[in-house]
């Protein structure tokens, strides 16, 4: 006997992905604009009062939702996934469904797919726009600093963004490079260790943009000689400069007036391909290798042994020693391969993660689903004060996994595989657990009171038997 519950113009998939609308673009609106709010609240004291204009501040926050969209998209699909099952189950619509013989499964598929149309979505993002918008701002960041130096510097806390030096200023100024009270520690000198204070300076960079320079007045030197502790100096200035090598600090510009990419601002095809040219370099660094140690050993089986240990001019022990030599030259040779070949196989294993990742991440929105289904019908309540907590609990387990799957695979201790989709395939065998188990559930139901359990909406004829047991 088929039980009619649901009106025949009533689309299942619409309905349950009508539910989901809402709620979704709830929680992303309010996940970027949290986002948002922690990066302008972090950066607040190097933006503002820096003489920029708003429009490159709106600018400057407006790239760096990129990366605020790859996060909040797959949590939003749990958010979203978590309220409205939750929704449905509070109002006993899940019971209504099953007991019309639509299955847990049959609830999950229209979500499912497309929580996989988004996953696909974020997989071109991530490829196509994150990484310009990474490689974007990341070049007016070098541009403004360029443009103020001073950007890198908060008064009243030390600065330690410079190799070798910590910096400490009291007071800087919105519309110049000007400095007041100034405190450098300079540990450029390992033998010596060398502080300088002045009232006044100005902060301004090379031609080159190599160096960072720092004019400085009236003020003080004191070095004291950390080999011998009695040779302190000190000396007193009315004008110092200062130079100070900022390679490695994104001051340098590349031949072409660009910057080098880093991973975060490269499309996973191109890092393949990187990946491809450092394992060919690899290997042709180990078949150099083997052939070098291949001549060493016939060299070494094939020498006639010498008649004595005296060397060419009759020296005692010439010969021992120009073997130990070359033992010596051939080991030392070995090392510093073997080290090549292991700095080359960290940067392999740190694009890897990075493409592993592109993936990965836009994964756990298929992931997140399999988990809230489950959770909101058992839930039974659709606010957004249960789908928050349960969405952030769930998330911060999936983030520490996949930062420290990142910090091991960088390490080489654990593969970049694992690394970046262990948090995806634990979270999916929980899941599938859980549906499964809902799935096995049987609902029993009193046609006595079934109009109190159905929506008035959904009601139609009923059958007068006194229950159904639905599987």
């Amino acid at each position: 006997m088929k039980i009619h519950l649901l009106p025949k113009h009533l689309h299942l998939s619409k309905y349950l992905l009508r539910a989901h609308i809402g709620p979704f673009l709830f929680s992303l609106s309010t996940l970027m604009f949290l986002f948002m709010l922690q990066f302008v609240m972090k950066f607040i004291d190097q933006l503002v009062g820096k003489g920029l204009s708003a429009w490159l501040i709106i600018e400057l926050i407006s790239l760096n939702l990129a990366w605020m969209v790859v996060l909040a998209v797959p949590m939003s699909v749990l958010v979203a996934t978590l309220m409205a099952f939750g929704d449905l189950s509070s109002r006993n619509e899940i019971t209504a469904m099953k007991a019309s013989g639509v299955s847990i499964y049959r609830m999950i598929g229209p979500v499912f797919f497309v929580a996989g149309i988004l996953a696909i979505l974020l997989v071109f993002f991530n490829n196509d726009v994150l990484p310009e918008a990474n490689h974007r701002a990341k070049t007016l960041t070098i541009d403004i600093r360029r443009k103020k130096p001073t950007l890198s510097l908060v008064a009243g806390l030390f600065s330690q963004d410079i190799a070798g030096y910590s910096i400490l200023v009291h007071k800087t100024f919105e519309k110049t490079n000007d400095l007041e009270g100034i405190t450098i520690y300079d540990y450029t000198n390992p033998t010596t260790n060398v502080v300088i204070t002045a009232e006044r300076g100005k902060i301004s960079f090379s031609p080159d943009y190599h160096k960072l320079i720092m004019d400085l007045q009236m003020g003080e030197i004191h070095e004291l000689d950390l080999q011998d502790m009695s040779g302190y100096k000190k000396i007193r200035f009315e004008n110092h400069r200062i130079a100070m090598n900022v390679e490695g600090f994104d001051f340098e510009r590349s031949a072409e007036g660009t910057f080098t990419r880093s991973d975060r601002e490269l499309s996973a095809q191109v890092m393949i391909g990187i990946v491809d040219s450092i394992k060919k370099e690899t290997d042709k660094i180990e078949q150099q290798l083997r052939e070098r140690m291949e001549q060493e050993m016939e060299n070494l089986l094939t020498r006639k042994p010498p008649p004595s240990l005296f060397g060419t001019f009759g020296t005692p022990g010439g010969g021992l020693t120009a073997g130990l030599n070359r033992a010596r030259v051939t080991s030392s040779m070995l090392n510093n391969e073997l080290l090549r070949i292991e700095y080359l196989e960290k940067q392999m294993d740190q694009y890897k993660v990075e493409i592993h990742k592109k993936y990965s991440i836009p994964a756990a929105c298929l992931v997140f689903v399999m988990i809230g289904v489950p959770l909101g019908i058992m839930a039974r309540r659709g606010g957004f004060g249960i789908a928050a907590t349960l969405s952030f609990g769930f998330f911060l387990l999936y983030w520490a996994f996949l930062i420290g799957g990142e910090k091991l695979a960088d390490r080489g201790i654990t593969s970049p595989f694992w690394g970046m989709w262990s948090a995806n395939i634990l979270l999916a065998i929980v899941g599938i657990y859980l549906v499964i188990r809902i799935g096995r559930e049987t609902v029993v139901i009193d046609w006595r009171q079934l109009h109190r359990l159905i929506p008035k909406r959904w009601r139609s004829d009923l059958p007068e038997e006194e229950g159904v047991v639905v599987e």
